[in-house]
């Protein structure tokens, strides 16, 4: 045989297969040594670096705290602003009616308001108080005189004395009446009143020469007759110059319903029901078409919020107030909701709100729990950008102070570092409203307490049907604690004496530059309290008349600069629980011998800039004319 030596494939002993594997192994030694070879490079590298390393640094030891800011405990002198109970001295010979006869109905814990409110133009501030009255199916048969509303004019002597002028004013209604709000809304210069109330709403036109005529029906604001309607404000959402109407509705209730719940006091006996057991609602927005007729305008305004995994209506609303949290120019809304969270509708300026309450952090307490929210007031009360929310809560809940820095969305509870949390938690406070009481220039927090359950103190020993009324005066931020509950040795027994408290609202009744209070109760007589602090403060009061906006110039904010101090409010009567305060500002001025400026900023956007004003007097300003045609 012979073979071919430049052939391969042609030598017997030759096997491609074999060659290829062969490769392959050789080629797969060696990367395998070279692996092997950088890894004990690394290792031999590593070796010398490890016994050659230099000494590591010494560890950096903290030897003091970092400087934090800490509040000093408070040496001011708390000063005596005494309260004089003067209902009867004054005139205001009022009853509440509730209607309760033993069967224990939810209404019958929860009026009744009451506004201050200057129906005849005079200057002073006169009082509405809201009725109620007894049930259709009452056993003991309608009441010999019913149960009306009560209309008192301020005589203007500078007395505080009120006459009772009811009757013929038109006024004179017998309904369930819960809450009140009264605004110029049709911009005639004299003040109307919408009544709210378990069944339908009712809204008077004021006539002028203390006449009021009903106008509910053409002005088509009744609502549904099966709802319950609590707190109610007039504002101007749209910005178009004319009052817009907000109305809370609490929650779903028949007497049926109720009666059929057969809720129990511990130990035996009816007892009123839990908002728990009832089904929440929608509130309703009412758009001014500047005619004297509205249009409901809620759901398209975005108002109506469903709980998403239910689909069922999220509100059980019993406070309202209206602020421009973010300072964008447009009001926002802001309620406080019974055992659910509380709700701030953000106004996009596009005729629709956005709700923020939880991402606000206004919506529950620190916990992430709904609390029993009644009563709520806003303000500027450290006269700076931020602003604080309080919203009276149910015994044993703290009342909340969602305090923001300003302009933002973003709030957090102040309650606890600032005094108050404590000192409100046992109480069941409705009322909440900010007045500067002793004139000093910085606001004061008033809360009208009371439970709903009269025979509260046989199942619960901590708690009492009627409670002491607080007012918590304002020392300032820089002080360990912010707020101080006052005794009757600074405020008098008067204030403190134990009631109901329910609606709680304020005015300058006497016309001395100091507020005065008054609070509402369930089935009794109200409590007028005139301020009658002698402290020497000066003040000053501004009382503005809308052109351009609103003739109530509802939603303006004022900015008075009196030497290094600024003091700022808001024209913002709807507030508290079911209640409205006077329009008329009040700026406390401490020991400021005059006011260096005063800047207005109008609802509708224009800013006016006033000079030096005198002060301790009352001054009316009303909004300039534009000059050249409005656009």
């Amino acid at each position: 045989m012979t073979s071919d030596s430049n052939n391969p494939a042609g030598d017997a002993q030759y096997d491609p297969e074999t060659e290829e594997r062969d490769d392959a192994i050789i080629g797969t030694a060696l990367r395998w040594s070279l692996v092997a070879g950088v890894v004990l490079a690394a290792v031999a590298g590593g070796g010398l670096y490890y016994l050659s390393r230099p000494e590591p640094p010494a560890p950096v030891v903290r030897t003091e705290l970092a400087a934090v800011s800490v509040r000093k405990e408070s040496t001011v002198e708390i000063p005596e602003i005494p309260f004089s109970d003067v209902t009867a001295s004054a005139g205001i010979d009022f009853v509440h009616e509730n209607g309760a006869y033993g069967q224990k109905l939810l209404p019958e814990t929860m009026g009744g308001g009451n506004a201050f409110f200057d129906f005849d133009n005079d200057g002073d501030q006169d009082l509405l108080l809201v009725n109620s009255r007894r049930w259709p199916w009452d056993p003991r048969g309608a009441a010999e005189t019913p149960a009306t509303m009560a209309l008192y004019r301020n005589r203007g002597d500078g007395t505080g004395q009120f006459a009772n002028v009811t009757a013929g004013s038109g006024l004179d209604v017998s309904m369930y009446g819960m809450g009140v709000a009264a605004g110029d809304y049709d911009n005639d210069g004299r003040v109307d009143v919408f009544l709210s109330a378990v069944g339908s709403n009712r809204l008077f036109h004021n006539e002028g020469e203390g006449k009021f005529i009903d106008v509910t029906a053409s002005a088509g604001v009744a609502g549904d007759p099966a709802e319950w309607s609590t707190s109610c404000g007039w504002f101007d959402f749209d910005n178009d110059g004319d009052l817009d109407l907000f109305v809370c509705n609490y929650v779903k209730w028949s007497r049926e319903y109720d009666e059929g719940q057969n809720f129990q006091l511990t130990g035996g006996g009816r007892a009123y029901g839990r908002p728990q057991n009832f089904e929440g609602t929608f509130p309703y927005l009412y758009r001014n078409d500047g005619d004297g007729h509205f249009v409901e305008f809620a759901e398209q305004a975005g108002l109506q919020i469903r709980n998403p995994a239910t689909d069922v209506p999220i509100a059980k609303s019993l406070g309202v107030t209206f602020s421009d949290v973010d300072r964008d120019g447009w009001l926002d809304i802001i309620v406080a909701n019974d055992t659910v969270q509380n709700l701030l509708f953000h106004n996009t300026g596009r005729n629709t709100f956005e709700e923020t309450g939880a991402s606000a952090g206004i919506a529950y307490d620190m916990n992430g729990t709904a609390r029993g929210a009644m009563g709520v007031d806003v303000a500027s009360f450290r006269n700076n950008e931020s602003i604080g929310i309080a919203i009276g809560n149910f015994s044993n809940e703290m009342t909340a102070l969602y305090v923001s820095p300003g302009k933002q969305l973003q709030f957090v509870d102040e309650a606890v570092s600032t005094g108050l949390g404590p000192h409100s938690r046992s109480d069941l406070t409705f009322g909440v409203v900010y007045l500067d009481c002793d004139l000093d220039g910085r606001l004061d927090l008033f809360c009208s307490n009371g439970h709903l359950e009269e025979e509260i103190n046989r199942v619960q020993s901590s708690q009492h049907y009627e409670q002491p009324q607080q007012l918590f005066w304002n020392c300032g931020a820089e002080q360990f604690t912010e707020f101080v509950p006052l005794t009757a040795e600074k405020c008098g027994e008067d204030l403190l004496r134990p009631m109901v408290g329910r609606g709680a609202s304020y005015a300058d009744i006497d016309n001395d530059g100091d507020l005065d209070l008054l609070v509402t109760t369930v089935g009794r007589r109200p409590r007028l309290l005139r301020n009658d602090q002698q402290l020497g403060h000066h003040w000053l009061r501004l009382k503005l008349i809308g052109t351009i906006s609103n003739r109530d110039a509802i939603g303006a904010r004022v900015e008075v600069k009196a030497g290094e101090q600024t003091f700022v409010r808001q024209v913002m009567p709807t507030r508290s629980y079911i209640s409205q305060s006077e329009l008329p500002l009040t700026f406390g001025l401490g020991a400021s011998a005059k006011v260096d400026s005063v800047t207005i900023a109008w609802p509708d956007g224009t800013r006016q800039e006033l000079g030096p004003l005198s002060i301790d007097r009352r001054h009316v300003v009303e909004q300039p004319q534009p000059i050249g045609p409005v656009q």
